[in-house]
């Protein structure tokens, strides 16, 4: 199959889930307050963005406590790591996948995995299942569906980056190619996709929270369904985020506007 990615922008729902999340995107791109401020934008996204990461792993904390840097859990820190990495690590996604995730590992396992693992795909069999998606692969079978991952992020593909987003989200959520941490490295990674195939280039939607907001877990079982109707669910469940995500910066910008 030359192009898997077009395949499921095929799928029933797909196509016009994609198309208003591609349009609430456009409006914000909009909005009059990114003309002056938006990576003061970027910047208080990607602060809401790290947080919602972490409460989808279990560690919800106040914003206003992350703004004065009281929290000090190593989920949120590393979620809080990984989200401006994200920012030095963009032009290298496209040319070295294996070498970004890695890194974003290193950062978003600090202080939750021994030293020596951190950014090393992970050699047992066994990793941890905090959204209840059932047992991961085993290390081999993980390490060849990785290959075939960074194959498709080098392929060209007709698709739109939200489904190639949404693919590397899902795959390295239930892969748990680490064992520890996945879930962040997962999500900084569809963001990250985002940002560097065109969607969103600076940066701008908060999608973390619409995942936060969304029955995320469930959308995730769907995926490993491996069926149309279930991979469609996922990918439906993924434009919905950018959607939320859209309102969420959308109401940063109205902040900012009235001062």
């Amino acid at each position: 199959m030359s192009d898997p990615l077009a395949v499921i922008a095929q799928f029933p729902g797909v196509a016009e889930a994609v198309d208003e999340a591609r349009q609430a995107v456009d409006r914000l791109y909009r909005h009059r307050v990114l003309r002056r401020a938006s990576p003061a934008v970027s910047t208080e996204s990607s602060l809401r963005g790290a947080r919602a990461s972490a409460a989808i792993e279990g560690v919800d904390v106040p914003l206003d406590a992350l703004r004065r840097d009281e929290i000090h859990d190593p989920v949120v820190q590393g979620a809080l790591r990984a989200s401006a990495e994200m920012g030095r690590m963009g032009p290298t996604w496209r040319q070295a996948p294996r070498q970004v995730l890695a890194r974003l590992h290193a950062v978003a396992a600090a202080g939750l995995a021994p030293e020596a693992e951190l950014g090393r795909p992970r050699v047992s069999d066994d990793a941890p299942d905090p959204h209840g998606l059932g047992p991961a692969p085993v290390a081999a079978d993980t390490s060849a569906r990785m290959e075939s991952l960074f194959g498709l992020l080098e392929r060209p593909t007709k698709a739109p980056a939200i489904i190639l987003s949404a693919v590397v989200h899902a795959e390295l959520a239930v892969l748990r190619p680490f064992g520890t941490a996945d879930g962040v490295v997962a999500r900084s990674a569809g963001r990250l996709t985002l940002v560097e195939y065109g969607l969103d280039p600076k940066s701008l939607v908060a999608v973390e929270v619409g995942h936060q907001e969304l029955p995320y877990a469930e959308a995730l079982r769907a995926y490993l369904s491996g069926s149309p109707e279930g991979v469609a669910q996922w990918i439906q469940h993924c434009a919905s985020a950018i959607t939320l995500g859209v309102r969420e910066t959308t109401a940063i910008c109205e902040a900012m506007q009235r001062g």
